[in-house]
């Protein structure tokens, strides 16, 4: 009886576990970061290319992201040139288990592709 109520509902949670963070990336995030432009941040498309080079491991890539925008500093900064051209992000008062569910649908998002919820 367990194991046919538990595995549904996993698999629901699951499902659900997405739109919250396409919801929380497209609420906050692209407010300055739009997806396929620079305008006033770097595009969402260029910072997630650094992330990747940086950190191409997922594990590593949310790690330090979601640290970071929790707490923005340049000299821990991989993008010294856009804070130049930008200047620093501020800090957007988010808790880290938050910028966690960010990271990971960045991590995993292509955003070269146009789909559902992108512009």
């Amino acid at each position: 009886m367990f194991k046919i109520f538990f595995i549904p509902l996993l698999f629901t949670l699951n499902l659900q576990a997405n739109p919250y963070a396409s919801l929380l990336f497209h609420g906050n995030c692209t407010t300055c970061h739009f997806e396929g432009k620079t305008v006033s941040a770097p595009s969402v498309i260029e910072f997630k290319q650094r992330y990747m080079d940086a950190f191409p491991q997922k594990e590593d890539f949310i790690k330090y992201m979601s640290a970071w925008v929790q707490h923005p500093q340049k000299e821990t900064s991989i993008m010294r040139d856009a804070i130049k051209k930008h200047a620093l992000m501020p800090e957007l008062g988010f808790g880290l288990d938050t910028l966690e569910i960010i990271s990971e649908y960045i991590y995993e998002t292509d955003f070269e592709k146009k789909h559902k919820g992108h512009k």
